[in-house]
């Protein structure tokens, strides 16, 4: 890109130049996320991917797009970039592996108000870091400076994720019934939702995101920007090794919103709220906002990123093997003949 320079862009606002450094930094980065069936790097003008299809009679693609959302803004007045990339993939994946999809690509774009290599490079960290994670490549992606229109320091972080899955093994909702276990995948904290609340609760904008607060174990900027957790090797797992129904990512709009989303007609999630091991951040959320305990549950995870719907029979295989593979998962309710509602919190 020796000969690519424009004064006349430049002097509009946007540095072509930079964008070829941030490219030439997150490079390293990139190759952290290569896995087989990567055919191209980064830097054309598409992401090549070949699937490995064995053993498969009849795959499906499953596709995902999401954003970090306000929570960037935290990143932001912390100056730390780091980790919301980890939320970005994280939000994308966590849906697709909702109906057994494996995520095999992911391609993220970032809006900022001024390209600063070093910034940019340490966003796509974050996300590389999401893909590791999750098991996928990193194929490709776009920065676009966007002066005039966005603070210099202003960014906004989106991304798209690809799965693919055999459609014979695309989790059926339609054989739930009641009885089946609901099984709690614990949250590192607020994930990635409801950020417009929380900053206005905190007034983040004048808070001191650097106080320690013993409930908490760290400062409060700490928590916020606690990364969300990806789910995707451990409900793959947990798939493999029990009679799986339905999962449900508990993201904006809380139990209420998501749990009926792979419920179907005629029954009901009973969630006892007493099981629910919920992070301190909530109840100092709660407190600090005086926010009624139903809007909480409509609006968060409460200590539940993520729950599936397991046969009574197979709960306890479901169960062991989400441990084995880092989460403390645990039980909080049943299916049941629907009443009213889809939801019942006890």
């Amino acid at each position: 890109m020796k000969n690519s320079h424009s004064a006349s862009y430049a002097a509009a606002g946007v540095n072509i130049e930079a964008g070829y450094e941030g490219v030439r930094l997150m490079k390293k980065h990139v190759a952290r996320t290569m896995i087989p069936g990567v055919v191209s790097d980064i830097g054309g003008f598409g992401g090549l991917f070949a699937p490995d299809l064995t053993g498969m009679t009849e795959p499906v693609l499953v596709s995902g797009t999401d954003g970090v959302g306000t929570k960037q803004r935290i990143a932001q007045l912390m100056d730390k970039h780091d980790t919301v990339g980890i939320d970005c993939v994280a939000m994308c994946v966590n849906d697709i592996v909702c109906c057994g999809a494996k995520p095999i690509l992911f391609l993220d774009y970032i809006a900022i108000g001024k390209n600063d290599p070093e910034k940019v490079a340490t966003l796509v960290s974050g996300v590389a870091e999401g893909c590791v994670q999750s098991g996928c490549a990193l194929i490709g992606g776009e920065t676009a400076e966007h002066p005039g229109t966005m603070a210099p320091d202003d960014y906004d972080l989106a991304g798209f994720a690809v799965g693919i899955v055999d459609k014979s093994k695309i989790i059926d909702q339609n054989k739930m019934t009641a009885g089946d276990v609901i099984v709690a995948l614990p949250s590192s904290g607020v994930h990635s939702n409801g950020y417009s609340l929380v900053r206005k609760v905190f007034d983040v904008e004048h808070a001191d995101l650097s106080k320690y607060y013993d409930e908490l174990g760290c400062t409060l900027g700490e928590a916020l920007l606690t990364p969300t957790v990806i789910y995707v090797k451990p409900v793959l797992a947990a798939i493999e090794a029990a009679e799986v129904h339905g999962v449900s990512h508990i993201t904006g709009g809380g139990f209420y919103e998501n749990l009926p989303r792979c419920i179907p007609d005629g029954l009901c999630a009973r969630v006892n709220k007493a099981d629910i091991k919920v992070p301190p951040i909530f109840t100092l959320l709660q407190r600090t906002g005086n926010i009624p305990e139903r809007d909480m549950y409509n609006t968060y995870n409460m200590g539940v990123g993520m729950a599936m719907i397991v046969s009574a029979a197979t709960a306890d295989k479901a169960i062991e093997a989400l441990k084995a593979s880092g989460v403390d998962a645990y039980v909080i309710g049943q299916i049941v003949p629907a009443g009213e509602e889809q939801v019942e919190l006890c």
